[in-house]
């Protein structure tokens, strides 16, 4: 795994989401690449899953992809495939971006399942203090549950740099944009960005279907794979 960077802005703030449960992260920072003047500075590159990227509207969209928009000193994380059982190898990558940007702090957007059919609350794990003023009325702070993934790995990791987990509840493992705009909210009242969630809940249809297209041509494109590898060994 090797990250490749073409400019390496000073003293950022990371935001990075990636595929869990119902693509919570994935969605939410594929908005905000969409409502923030940004441009690609980097790129992942993984060995260990298929030579792959996605073609939409006649773009590339690698696995994983890094973007910075220079007005808030933001930089983003978004990513569409990351292979299997590759939390810790990813969160070591964003732990070195972290020292390469000398980040001020790592947000992490995920996903998590409702125990109800009414999902939308948010809540969120922080390694500093007193920001609960700033959550106050859209999320709860998290005081029990398990974490796995890339955020599971990065709060296990030994980092100087302050980690914010926000966690969104989502109603199945299907892409739920309703649920990525409740943690766009919450980011916007954590961070100050004045990004307004709405335009995400009118244009849910076009990001869950854009995704799950992007999704099912990887798992196509994996199987593909496996059955030449198939062919060549047996």
């Amino acid at each position: 795994m090797k990250l490749i960077l073409t400019k390496k802005p000073k003293n950022v703030t990371i935001i990075e989401g990636f595929p869990g449960f119902g693509l919570i992260g994935t969605i939410a920072t594929e908005f905000l690449l969409e409502h923030l003047d940004t441009e690609k500075i980097g790129i992942v590159e993984i060995d260990d899953i298929p030579a792959m990227v996605a073609i939409h509207q006649n773009k590339v969209i690698e696995p994983i992809s890094i973007h910075y928009n220079k007005a808030n000193n933001i930089v983003l994380v978004h990513a569409i495939n990351i292979g299997k059982k590759m939390g810790w190898k990813v969160a070591e990558v964003i732990a070195n971006l972290a020292k390469e940007l000398s980040a001020k702090e790592i947000i992490s957007l995920e996903g998590v399942g409702s125990p109800t059919a009414e999902a939308g609350r948010v809540f969120y794990y922080s390694s500093k203090n007193n920001i609960s003023k700033r959550m106050e009325g859209v999320a709860n702070p998290l005081m029990e549950g398990i974490i796995v993934g890339v955020t599971g790995a990065l709060l296990a990791k030994s980092t100087k740099v302050p980690l914010t987990a926000l966690f969104a509840e989502a109603r199945s493992g299907l892409p739920d944009s309703k649920a990525a705009a409740h943690i766009i909210q919450a980011l916007d009242s954590y961070t100050g960005l004045k990004i307004d969630p709405k335009p995400l809940l009118k244009q849910a249809q076009m990001f869950e279907q854009k995704l799950k297209g992007i999704m099912k041509q990887q798992q196509k494109a994996e199987e593909v794979q496996d059955d030449k590898h198939l062919s060549y060994v047996g």
